[in-house]
């Protein structure tokens, strides 16, 4: 993954924050989770590759990160706290 920063559409993390209140300055800080997962995400575009990562934040709070990933940065989509299941697989090492 590209280790040079993070960008994102500013309303679109406003709206993120009131629909799921989490910032997107929190979201990011789940990449130095050492046991967040990345995994490919597919269904969601058909004109560019996009990721999914789960992982804790700062704040203690399990979270699900989308996003692409160019040469120099990594594009934030969206993010929202982990369901049960997710959190259940997170926590299994799944």
């Amino acid at each position: 993954m590209p280790d040079t920063g993070f960008v994102w559409d500013p309303d679109k993390a406003i709206e993120n924050l009131d629909k799921h209140r989490v910032s997107f300055d929190e979201a990011i800080t789940v990449f130095g989770d050492p046991l967040a997962t990345t995994v490919p995400d597919p269904d969601h575009s058909s004109d560019e590759e996009r990721w999914w990562t789960i992982g804790l934040s700062l704040q203690q709070r399990l979270i699900v990160v989308w996003h692409t990933d160019h040469v120099e940065s990594i594009r934030v989509i969206g993010a929202r706290l982990a369901t049960p299941s997710e959190r259940r697989k997170y926590e299994s090492g799944e």
